[in-house]
């Protein structure tokens, strides 16, 4: 016989949903951290590419990881 009631599969399915979303946060933030750094490596023929300068990179690597 199971304890299980409807609260406690709420419940459990709330820490799941929590943990999830905490961890695509964690996630998404890692990307930029990386995303920035490999940024500030680009040549400037690379910047030319992408339509980018050095002040939008500049601009851009100095976000904090959190920021979008």
């Amino acid at each position: 016989m199971s304890d299980c009631t409807h609260e406690t599969m709420t419940n459990d399915h709330a820490k799941a949903g929590l943990l999830g979303t905490i961890g695509g946060t964690l996630r998404v933030w890692r990307e930029r951290q990386i995303a920035r750094r490999e940024l500030t490596q680009f040549t400037q023929r690379d910047l030319h590419d992408a339509g980018l300068s050095s002040t939008d990179v500049m601009y851009e690597a100095s976000k904090p990881f959190w920021q979008a």
